[in-house]
């Protein structure tokens, strides 16, 4: 153990050179508050990254990873948004982009409560904090308690979700809508193809790319995506990051998900805090069921994103307000060509035009994302659907436990497949680690033992890698990647894929695990597969 306690665990002897490099990771990444994703290309804190790494850091050192919690909550908005990237301000503004300056939160960010005192980004990224809070908590409750970090952490961790199912409900429908690729954490997916065909890309000359000194350009986003990206984060700036008034609003399923099982965590902490936890799993499940009746998809045995501001008639296949599907591919092309030719007037009509789209219908995107498996990790999952997307995960289209050593992050058999280019097909280990969990909590043990071990191995064999070729486990991007680390480490000290804690049984209807992990057992509060116990293109 070091004199500050980052080092804090007893490997078993076959796991130990594991266990050690891991941490090694982690340690060579910790800047003394936090950690950043790696040390070349994301020199910052991220904020779902500081998430997925404090679940990780628990096993070594509680205390920093409550630190690395604190320093990213400290960040927050007034109105209850956490930002997706914290600046640190001995970094130079050209060793990242978008950098400070660009974003400007300061000021542009006045209105909506922006720090002053410390440089952020203005968009948002999964909620995957109370998650991390409450597993945090649990790895050392003397240590939490003593120093009060979980009713330091409730009020923020409360004002988050409040901003996400107020402010972003922009479909109408309770769901929490994502105002711009990088805030769902896949930065570069099919998904974003066709809303993001609407979009006028900022100029080339208006932007440096400093991911590409770090990146093989084939891997990166195209020039022409990481136009549309500026223009959007552009616009929602010089909007004062007011929500609504943009030209991209899509309703994800693994960002909703993972807002879910959030909501179940964070009654978990009222409950420790002695509070009634009632209404939050209450909200928790209602938000299952509108997850499921706006954005499941039967015949395609998935859940799908849900353009909100996606055409339902004309151009689009509609299905009303209860779906809508948009079509891709070569309209999508068609529809990318004209978008590039629109004038400043014409695409200040077509954000007037969006707004007014805000309703509960949308259409439905048809891109196989793995975003679309990850409501697995919800315990109120109806028992068919959870069946269902088994299925789909082990199908032709994903490959687990048979075509690929991890899952991908997009169709095997979609057009637009690439196995190194971002989130295009590459397999990440953050969403194979929240697969590995949802399959655990839904009775499948034998594939989440198998996918254990595939990401332990491959985590070794890569050297930590941000992501890998879904077939072969070949390294991509950055190496020594914390949340890479960091979910090694907890895989290893949780080999049964959760902790083993008591189960309360209050709410019949879930389930959940219970000390011997049967998922025959009622769960206690809407527990997930956390209870117990996504960085894109360029990341913004």
């Amino acid at each position: 153990m070091t004199r500050s306690g980052s080092l804090v665990y007893d490997p078993a002897e076959s796991t130990g050179s594991l266990h050690l490099g891991a941490a090694r990771v982690l340690n060579g990444n910790w800047t003394g508050t936090s950690t950043v994703p790696s040390r070349g290309l994301y020199p910052h804190q991220w904020s779902w990254d500081s998430a997925f790494i404090a679940i990780g850091l628990r096993h070594l050192s509680p205390l920093r990873a409550q630190t690395e919690l604190e320093t990213l909550l400290g960040a927050q908005w007034a109105d209850g948004r956490i930002p997706h990237i914290v600046f640190n301000p001995s970094v130079p503004l050209d060793a990242y982009f978008p950098s400070p300056d660009f974003w400007r939160s300061s000021t542009a960010g006045r209105a909506a409560g922006a720090p002053r005192t410390v440089q952020t980004s203005g968009i948002v990224q999964p909620p995957v904090h109370a998650l991390a809070v409450w597993l945090v908590h649990q790895a050392d409750p003397g240590l939490s308690r003593a120093r009060s970090f979980l009713p330091r952490m409730y009020p923020r961790l409360a004002a988050w979700h409040r901003y996400l199912l107020h402010r972003r409900d922009l479909g109408g429908g309770g769901l929490a809508s994502v105002v711009h690729p990088w805030e769902q954490g896949m930065d570069n997916s099919p998904c974003w193809d066709a809303p993001l065909s609407r979009v006028t890309p900022a100029p080339a000359r208006s932007f440096r790319r400093a991911d590409l000194d770090h990146g093989a350009p084939e891997d990166r986003p195209t020039d022409l995506d990481y136009g549309r990206y500026v223009r959007l984060a552009t616009d929602y700036r010089d909007g004062e990051y007011a929500d609504g008034g943009g030209e991209f609003a899509v309703e994800d399923p693994a960002f909703n998900a993972l807002l879910i099982a959030s909501e179940h965590a964070l009654a978990r902490i009222a409950q420790e805090l002695g509070a009634a936890g009632t209404a939050r799993h209450a909200r928790a499940e209602r938000l299952t069921a509108a997850l499921v009746e706006r954005l499941w998809d039967p015949a395609e045995g998935m859940f799908f994103c849900r353009d909100v501001y996606g055409e339902t008639e004309g151009e689009g296949v509609g299905r009303g307000e209860g779906g809508g599907r948009v079509e891709s591919g070569a309209l999508g092309a068609e529809q990318r060509s004209r978008s590039s030719a629109h004038t400043p007037e014409q695409r200040s009509q077509s954000s007037a035009l969006a707004k007014e789209r805000h309703s509960p219908r949308g259409a439905l995107i048809p891109e196989r994302s793995v975003a679309g498996l990850l409501p697995l990790i919800l315990p109120a999952l109806p028992r068919d659907i959870a069946a269902t997307l088994v299925g789909t995960a082990s199908g032709p289209h994903f490959g687990l436990g048979g075509a690929t050593r991890l899952v991908p992050s997009y169709d095997l058999t979609g057009d637009a497949f690439d196995p190194h280019r971002y989130w295009r097909g590459p397999a990440w280990f953050n969403t194979n680690w929240l697969l590995e969990r949802g399959l655990r909590l839904h009775g499948e043990h034998a594939r989440a033992d198998g996918l254990r071990a595939a990401l332990l191995d491959t985590a070794g064999e890569s050297g930590f890698a941000e992501y890998v070729d879904p077939y072969t486990g070949e390294a991509c991007g950055a190496l020594g990647f914390s949340w890479t680390a960091a979910l090694t480490l907890d895989l290893l000290h949780e080999p049964s894929g959760a902790d083993q804690t008591d189960q309360v049984v209050s709410h019949p209807g879930r389930y959940a695990f219970d000390k011997t992990h049967s998922t025959t057992a009622r769960s206690t509060t809407g527990h997930s597969a956390f209870d117990t116990g996504a960085k894109g293109g360029n990341r913004g």
